[in-house]
């Protein structure tokens, strides 16, 4: 049973208004902790496309299917536990719920290095998946640190730490990935480890005894939280939107490095680099461009702003003929990144403090259904256009489809800003 008995290496967070050094340390680990779990997913992202063709001598084509599956067998397992995290740091506390899937998460990165068959690469994409849902932890845990009008600020800073985990992460991952195949694995194990020592004498317990609640099975299952939270006015609109966002979303992970591969011929290096500089330029805009919104517009302005940017992007993505361009269209491509933080930010103001980790668990297992969905449509989407014979062939043409699902998001996100007489805005 994990305990969340307090000692001398799980100190208990000041009051809110109290900031104290507790607070930086906790938020500083939630950061890592983001950002190690980015780099670990981008470390990976380089090198897999010669990795699944290594372990299972297939072509190009078949691999991105591949790769799909694995993107699949990850993001059920995220979409299956998150809720149950979520449910376990409501009850025990934030800290040894991060801590015990940090732990876990560096022993499967390691047993992915040695991995010799395609087979055992799904095995460890399970583990990671299961280990790798602390997402809801970790933003169940800056709602306990922080007040409202700062919990916008701090989304957008912890999701810019897994920004900062894919500029690492595959430029990393395409360096190391030079010298072997399997080296981002254990590097990535290295960074988990090292992460997991940190929070054991640093994070602070954010969530005081008298505000957690009995672990309900009912409740920690994706289903049951999901019904939990809808229960909510204006929450079934707003996961709906964030759903659809994050369903076009993913088409770059998951077919990023084949498109690369197939319209350009490019390498790890070129697929890292630009990897990287999308990753520094969401970083940026999480940072800067959504507190500058914040002074001007609507947090529901704000995320209809960023799925029009989603929307455009992948719509000029079918018609870039020369890869340099890329490299300049990456920055303009992060600013759909915007939506993410300020759509999270209104729903978690409509939930109490001892359901924080309840309704992260929904939003992560909500994310993780896109994740699990946009893989299997957009890989399969990507094989018909370029498979020989194709009477529509475009390397490019999975963007045209995540650009259909982009603008579908609107219509959720359009009844959430009509039905003002059940969702509040939150004033700015």
């Amino acid at each position: 049973m994990i305990s969340s008995r307090k000692d001398k290496t799980n100190p208990s967070l000041p009051p809110l208004d109290a900031p104290s050094r507790a607070h930086r340390n906790g938020i500083r680990f939630a950061f890592l902790t983001m950002f190690i779990d980015a780099m670990g997913i981008g470390l990976i992202m380089p090198i897999i496309p010669d990795l699944i063709q290594e372990v299972s001598s297939v072509n190009i084509s078949t691999a991105a299917i591949y790769g799909g599956y694995l993107a699949f067998v990850y993001a059920l397992m995220q979409f299956l536990c998150s809720p149950t995290l979520g449910n376990l740091s409501d009850h025990y506390g934030r800290r040894p719920v991060l801590l015990v899937s940090l732990g876990a998460l560096s022993i499967d990165y390691v047993i992915m290095g040695f991995a010799p068959s395609f087979t055992l690469l799904v095995l460890g994409r399970f583990v990671a998946g299961v280990a790798g849902a602390t997402h809801a932890t970790v933003f169940a845990y800056i709602a306990d640190v922080s007040t409202q009008d700062r919990r916008a600020r701090r989304f957008g800073l912890i999701n810019a730490a897994f920004g900062l985990g894919f500029i690492a992460g595959p430029v990393l991952g395409g360096l190391i990935g030079e010298l072997d195949t399997r080296a981002p694995f254990f590097f990535a194990a290295g960074c988990a480890a090292l992460n997991c020592l940190y929070g054991w004498f640093a994070m602070p317990e954010s969530l005081s005894k008298e505000k957690r609640r009995p672990f309900s099975l009912k409740r920690s299952n994706p289903i049951g939280a999901l019904v939990q939270v809808l229960a909510i006015p204006g929450l079934v609109y707003l996961l709906s939107a964030f759903f659809l966002f994050n369903l076009a979303g993913w088409v770059y992970p998951t077919i990023w490095p084949y498109y690369l591969r197939e319209a350009f011929d490019w390498g790890s290096r070129e697929v890292g680099i630009s990897l990287g500089i999308y990753g520094i330029s969401n970083t940026l805009t999480l940072i800067f461009v959504v507190q500058l919104l914040l002074r001007v517009f609507r947090e529901t302005t704000i995320s209809v702003i960023g799925i029009v940017f989603q929307a455009a992007t992948l719509v000029t993505l079918l018609f870039v003929e020369q890869g340099w361009i890329l490299f300049l269209f990456m920055p303009i491509c992060a600013l759909e990144g915007v939506a993410i933080p300020v759509m999270q930010s209104l729903m978690s103001s409509r939930v109490p403090d001892d359901a924080q980790g309840e309704l992260q668990g929904a939003i992560a297992s909500t994310l993780a259904l896109s994740t699990i969905v946009s893989p299997l449509i957009m890989s399969q989407a990507f094989a018909f256009f370029i498979e020989p014979g194709t009477p529509f062939y475009h390397p490019a043409g999975a963007f045209g489809v995540a650009a259909l699902v982009s603008l579908l998001a609107l219509i959720p996100l359009w009844w959430a800003i009509s039905s003002t007489s059940r969702l509040q805005e939150p004033a700015q």
